[in-house]
């Protein structure tokens, strides 16, 4: 029976989760609220409604959630073609497909900002699929993200194993009932992501890699 090896994108295998806190402090000061960086950093990993509403409140959400996303949408693309892939991504990828896993990507990213992430990792031989914001009703931590990227390879639960960097995604991958390894390259304590369901926890993608025969991914 084939097995899964589920990767989120931002902060996990591209280092732009700091982009993200910039470009959204950017869209929220634009529109007259001055929210600490250090608050939209614990709030990256949410879909832009729940991002919006964790800092500023359901109420606000609902009538300046959909503008605030097209300005941090807006101000994030100038990043397009110069986003930055974390160490030995693209070759983590590439061995575990080799090894016989199928390789699917779960991220709130779709469209042009998809394309740009994939295009930084530049491992596209070894993506199988991915399960984007498009084709999902819930963000993360719902579990359905991560439920549709299995869906996509027909792999179950129990022969999966979700890789990510906020607490978010590890409490999608526990909701989804898959084995989850975090990283800490996102910048979120490993005390956290413990806390919020990781089983394993590796510093980046090449700390990842090199640890491979010790991993949930042996």
């Amino acid at each position: 029976m084939p097995r899964a090896a589920v990767f989120d994108v931002d902060g996990t295998l591209v280092d732009t989760n700091h982009l993200h806190v910039v470009t959204w402090w950017e869209a929220l000061r634009q529109a007259g609220h001055h929210v600490p960086m250090h608050a939209i950093h614990r709030a990256i990993g949410l879909g832009s409604d729940d991002l919006v509403a964790s800092l500023l409140g359901a109420d606000r959400a609902k009538e300046e959630a959909e503008d605030l996303d097209t300005a941090h949408k807006v101000l994030y693309a100038q990043y397009f073609d110069r986003l930055p892939a974390l160490p030995d991504a693209g070759r983590l990828l590439r061995r575990l497909s080799d090894d016989g896993w199928k390789v699917v990507l779960a991220t709130s990213a779709s469209g042009e900002e998809l394309d740009a992430l994939r295009r930084a990792i530049d491992a596209d031989d070894a993506i199988q699929a991915t399960a984007s914001a498009d084709d999902v009703s819930e963000g993360k931590p719902a579990a359905e993200p991560v439920e549709r990227a299995l869906q996509r390879v027909g792999v179950p639960a129990e022969r999966a194993v979700f890789v990510g960097d906020t607490v978010w995604d590890m409490r999608a991958g526990s909701r989804a009932g898959v084995t989850c390894v975090a990283v800490l390259c996102g910048g979120i304590p490993r005390s956290d992501l413990e806390e919020a369901g990781a089983d394993a926890v590796f510093d980046h993608p090449a700390h990842l890699l090199a640890s491979l025969p010790h991993s949930p991914l042996a």
